[in-house]
């Protein structure tokens, strides 16, 4: 079969994707993604071909603040973020995702549960569709709002408009059990889906890492951007006073940057988590969903320190599940996370936690069933 992958030009709406994508191809099928011309390099590199469509991030933000006078920076509401992913970039990508669409002649559309291009595009070709639950932290009243901007591109078309977002046949949850918000998503036919640390393409070598000392080990994942270095140099100060081996994502800021003493933190650029989180003991992290899930996979307890509304609301639901500690947006002074980090080593109720997360995790289907599952559907 032929399956066409869409997701918004950000890397972490894309990395979800890519399990199901390599199990879908190891099984004879033809994929490709969707997606502005940006994100060339990070779907060349996991070996799989692009059809651009649309532009990149900056420019579709840029046009939301033409229309709303809202700057996406500063808190905006449903409204004005459902015009980001379901207005502005569904406006400006949509048509030359339909001309690429059409070439392909698909037989199933997978999408991201932030992308609203495809399932559009599903919706004029009239090809079966699925979309992929990456993030269970999206607030009903931004479900609605989502919903409603996207439904007046379909009846711009003559199509009739989703009743709910996301919207097709299928919801492909990455989501475990304890994580889950009851409630929040839509009635669609649920297929859970193993959520896996992002890992390289087969064959790729080990990226070289700083050997560690034995001690346990406490990663730091917040940011990959030089901007890290306003908040990350404090936090790491406060952790190098504990007994661990420091790594860092730093987006290429320096030790001096960051103002370490030489060798006391291992600061890398990008490693894929399923590197990373080798070895790692306590992460500290922003409560993405990709880090939320990743660490969980590997059962690793967590200090959250959450930057945005739905990051703070995701991290809420990890504390309480016993497997980390949320720190509340507001409340993450560097000694507070020091503080945190010592309980999670302090008190081993919250690795057991964190290990019970790993055998939910394990227990869902992985993506090659999921694959199965899904071209049987069509198929049948």
């Amino acid at each position: 079969m032929r399956i066409l992958l869409f997701n918004n030009p950000l890397t972490g709406h894309f990395l979800p994707l890519l399990p199901l994508a390599r199990a879908l191809r190891k099984q004879g099928h033809a994929v490709a993604f969707v997606s502005a011309g940006t994100m060339a390099g990070s779907v060349g590199e996991a070996g799989f071909e692009l059809i651009p469509a649309g532009p990149p991030t900056d420019v579709v933000t840029a046009e939301v603040a033409r229309r709303t006078g809202v700057d996406l920076r500063t808190g905006p509401s449903p409204q004005v973020v459902a015009e980001f992913f379901a207005g502005a970039r569904v406006d400006l990508s949509v048509d030359e995702a339909l001309a690429g669409a059409r070439g392909r002649e698909p037989d199933l559309i997978v999408s991201e549960h932030c992308d609203f291009v495809g399932p559009l595009v599903a919706a004029v070709l009239k090809v079966p569709s699925a979309v992929m639950g990456i993030d269970p932290a999206l607030e009903p009243v931004l479900l609605d709002a989502l919903a409603s901007t996207a439904g007046a591109r379909y009846l711009d078309r003559g199509l009739q408009a989703p009743a709910h977002a996301p919207s097709g046949s299928r919801l492909l949850d990455l989501c475990p059990p304890s994580l889950q918000r009851d409630g929040v998503m839509p009635p669609l036919e649920r297929i859970a889906l193993r959520p896996e640390p992002h890992r390289s393409p087969e064959g790729t070598p080990r990226v070289p890492r700083v050997p560690g000392t034995g001690r346990p080990r406490v990663l730091v994942s917040l940011t990959t951007t030089r901007g890290a270095a306003l908040t990350l140099g404090p936090m790491l100060r406060s952790l190098s006073a504990l007994d661990v081996d420091l790594v860092a994502t730093s987006g290429g800021a320096s030790v001096e940057d960051l103002g370490l003493e030489p060798g006391r933190a291992e600061l890398v650029s990008f490693v894929p988590a399923a590197e990373l989180l080798d070895g790692v003991s306590v992460v500290v992290h922003h409560g993405g969903s990709g880090s939320t899930f990743a660490a969980a996979a590997r059962g690793v307890p967590a200090v959250v320190v959450p930057a945005t509304a739905g990051q703070q609301r995701q991290a809420f639901r990890l504390h309480a599940a016993g497997a980390g500690l949320a720190l509340p947006i507001g409340e993450q002074a560097p000694e507070a996370v020091t503080a945190a980090v010592v309980r999670l080593f302090a008190e081993p109720e919250f690795t057991a936690a964190a290990q019970r997360l790993h055998d939910e995790i394990a227990a869902m289907p992985a993506a090659p069933e999921v694959a199965e599952r899904l071209i049987a559907s069509v198929a049948g």
